[in-house]
């Protein structure tokens, strides 16, 4: 048994923190995981996990060969990836974090695309609507859908969006049309808590100058498509991303609002760590996002 499968092993046990789950995530068994870990031990002469009965804990020698045997193994299979691109097969497994309005638009069906196009890739899609650290959690890619402020992370603009005011016709013949961003601090809206400004709400004057208004949240909840229903039925004014309200508006079911006072600069976002290398696979998966959004999507 060679070292590296073991050391392998030993670092699968330790980001599954446990034995069990390690074995459920690699398909191994409990007991074969606990072999490779105990044989790396004898190996190095030292002790890397304090066992208990229900759980376990790192040794100092156990953290300092954490730490190095991940950047080994992440070498590793980087050098690996190196060889595998050169030959242009597009094949292995992505892991990649989306959140939920991604998924769940039409825009979504890009990754099923992706998936049918290249056979040999496993899409290992993560659902979840905070921002997850990409290195920590071992992600290969993540999409936002945001205004990126981070440059810690490598990112490629996919597709621009915006965010439109929104609203039932029903709703503004009952309580009229606002003339200004300030006259929905007396109407009723509602609020998606995923969004970074929930209740204080982004505009902007004619001239360009930055404005926040102050809503009364008449419903509050964590789905875009959640706001979507309720906004068609009437309930208050929202903002959406336009790939979610687009069907409705299309339909006449939401009318847009305020549109000289909406901020733009927001987009669909691919990103990924600082890597020197990036694996084909994960290259492929951008640019075909980009095509597709481009081909199937009208964002002018």
């Amino acid at each position: 048994m060679d070292t590296l499968t073991r050391m392998r092993a030993f670092i699968d046990v330790v980001e599954a923190e446990g034995f069990s789950a390690a074995a459920r995530k690699v398909g191994r068994s409990k007991a074969l995981l606990s072999k490779y870990v105990r044989e790396l031990e004898d190996e190095l002469g030292a002790l890397l996990l304090n066992r208990t009965t229900r759980q376990f804990s790192l040794t100092e020698a156990g953290q300092t060969y954490y730490r190095r045997a991940v950047e080994i193994v992440r070498e590793i299979d980087s050098l690996a990836e190196t060889i595998r691109d050169s030959s242009g097969d597009i094949r292995g497994r992505i892991r990649l974090s989306a959140p939920r309005t991604f998924a769940d638009a039409p825009i979504g069906r890009s990754l099923i695309d992706f998936a049918a196009a290249h056979p040999e890739v496993v899409l290992d899609i993560q659902l979840d609507d905070r921002f997850v650290d990409l290195v920590e959690e071992g992600f290969d890619l993540a999409i936002r859908i945001t205004r990126l402020e981070d440059s810690s992370l490598i990112a490629r603009r996919l597709a621009p969006f915006t965010l439109p005011l929104c609203a039932a016709p029903a709703l503004i013949e009952k309580v009229g049309r606002p003339a200004h961003p300030r006259d929905l601090e007396r109407l009723p809206c509602i609020v998606d808590t995923n969004g970074r400004f929930r209740q204080n709400w982004p505009f902007r004057e004619r001239d360009g100058t930055p404005l926040t208004v102050s809503v009364s949240a008449r419903i509050e909840v964590n789905s875009p498509l959640a706001v979507r229903n309720a906004a068609v039925a009437g309930l208050g004014f929202a903002f959406l991303p336009d790939f979610i309200a687009a069907p409705e508006i299309e339909a006449g079911r939401l009318v847009t609002l305020l549109d000289e006072h909406i901020t733009d600069g927001a987009g669909i976002f691919a990103v990924y760590p600082h890597r020197r290398h990036l694996p084909a696979k994960v290259r492929a998966l951008v640019d075909f996002m980009a095509r597709w959004l481009k081909e199937n999507c009208d964002r002018g």
